[in-house]
């Protein structure tokens, strides 16, 4: 009895337990600077380089441009992010539980959590295939091995959900890692872009003769940057709870994301400056035959698919479990590890990657607008302890329902041009906040009465 006693123990410590319940506040420990390095690490990852890069490729900016209108853009949008994690690192609760608060326990469990769920598992599958295909092919450069694409897909998933399960104690260790190899394969893939040549220049010639600054156009990318990273508003309370104090979580998670992003910009508009690619783990190993740089680079490629993956899993996870409670935080992580695992052994899925995120798109960007005006505009940041408790089961917030409808509605009319995402975001929270409004008015006029 005692070894069954001792070995359920063990289990209990090397796994997160802690499911929708509270964290107690004898395990709220992490510090801002456990969230800087968590927050960075995560922001610097082959995905994220895609709009700064996009910024010089398309849109036809300077590299200096670039950098400073989609750091301007995402800066903004973790401000918001940030805000988002203060129930959590006040109340210790997930974000899709706090979620209820925002817009009933309905709409939380059967509207706000599957489509965070699906959007993890699908963000879960397009990053690890994509990393397996950036990894696939350093590997065979540095190396000459020809590893099939199942052999590698499948470990890398099967790590990361593993992770996902041991919880947020996994995260931070696997940061305290992650972060300085990225940091020294950055130093490592600009030293590689200044040592070559394109066309006839030097990668600081490149660069000075790189693009334009229209203002239009960097206000664009700028939008594009904020709606990309605006939607982790609605999973910050999950990486919060742990937090040693509001303010710690609250400077750190934005702190550690404006650096991260920071580093994925330069790197990304610089890629695209100097070598007209948007990926700099591959165009940076193209100017190398030596087998330790593409490792270091190889190295640092894996570490950014496994904290991102991580991130994805951790809370998808609890988003699976705000839609079924009885299952409990382990078996909820296990589930959603063992969808992302055969998820990411279909490379198909990347096939029409742009058209599926743009479809999650119109729903999640309009139910974020949603939540950051209700806790802030609405609740003035505070919650009560009648709405914690959450009572009413049935609850649905039909203001808030009918604000992230109109939102879908104007996504789905503006133009790509006008920056859809970016208007409806915008829209939404002022239509919510108004129709609040009107309401707490005609409250007081029958109170008069």
């Amino acid at each position: 009895m005692k070894e069954s006693v001792g070995t359920d123990l063990g289990i209990r410590s090397r796994y997160e337990q802690l499911g929708l319940e509270a964290v107690p506040g004898h395990l709220k420990t992490t510090k801002a600077s456990d969230y800087i390095r968590i927050q960075a690490a995560v922001a610097v990852n082959a995905g994220n380089f895609l709009v700064p890069a996009l910024a010089v490729l398309e849109g036809g900016l300077s590299f200096y441009a670039a950098v400073l209108c989609t750091m301007a853009g995402a800066a903004f949008a973790f401000f918001f992010v940030s805000l988002l994690a203060l129930p959590g690192a006040k109340y210790g609760l997930p974000a899709q539980y706090v979620i209820r608060t925002m817009i009933g326990t309905k709409g939380s469990k059967y509207l706000a959590s599957p489509v965070r769920s699906i959007t993890s598992l699908y963000w879960f599958g397009v990053q690890t295939v994509g990393g397996t295909y950036i990894l696939k092919e350093l590997l065979e450069r540095g190396f000459g091995l020809e590893v099939p694409f199942v052999l590698l897909s499948l470990p890398l998933a099967l790590i990361m959900a593993y992770l996902a399960v041991v919880g947020f104690e996994a995260i931070k260790k696997v940061s305290r890692f992650a972060l300085p190899v990225m940091a020294a394969a950055a130093v490592i893939m600009l030293g590689l872009f200044f040592t070559g040549t394109y066309d006839g220049l030097s990668a600081s010639e490149a660069v000075a003769d790189s693009g334009n600054w229209s203002l239009p156009v960097m206000v664009l990318f700028a939008s594009l940057a904020f709606v990309q990273y605006v939607s982790g508003a609605g999973t910050s309370s999950d990486m919060a709870r742990y937090a040693k104090s509001s303010r710690q979580a609250v400077t750190g998670i934005y702190a550690g994301n404006v650096l991260g992003f920071f580093i994925t910009a330069v790197l990304g508009a610089f890629t695209a400056a100097v070598a007209g690619e948007w990926n700099p783990f591959v165009a940076s190993t193209r100017l190398t035959e030596s087998p330790l740089l593409i490792g270091a680079v190889a190295a640092a490629a894996f570490s950014s698919m496994i904290i991102i993956n991580l991130n994805n899993a951790y809370t998808g996870g609890f988003s699976l479990l705000n839609t079924f409670p009885a299952l409990g935080r382990i078996r909820s992580a296990v589930m959603f590890g063992a969808a992302g695992v055969v998820v990411s052994c279909f490379p198909v899925i990347v096939n029409d990657a742009d058209r599926f995120i743009s479809m999650l798109g119109t729903v999640v960007i309009p139910l974020t607008a949603v939540f950051i005006a209700d806790f802030l505009f609405v609740k003035r940041g505070r919650l009560t302890p009648e709405q914690l408790s959450d009572r009413v089961h049935t609850s649905f917030n039909r203001t808030g329902g009918w604000a992230a409808l109109s939102g879908v509605f104007v996504y789905l009319a503006v133009p790509d041009i006008f920056s859809p995402s970016f208007v409806s975001f915008f829209f939404t929270m002022a239509v919510y906040v108004i129709i609040n409004r009107m309401n707490t008015d005609r409250k007081k006029v029958k109170v008069c009465a």
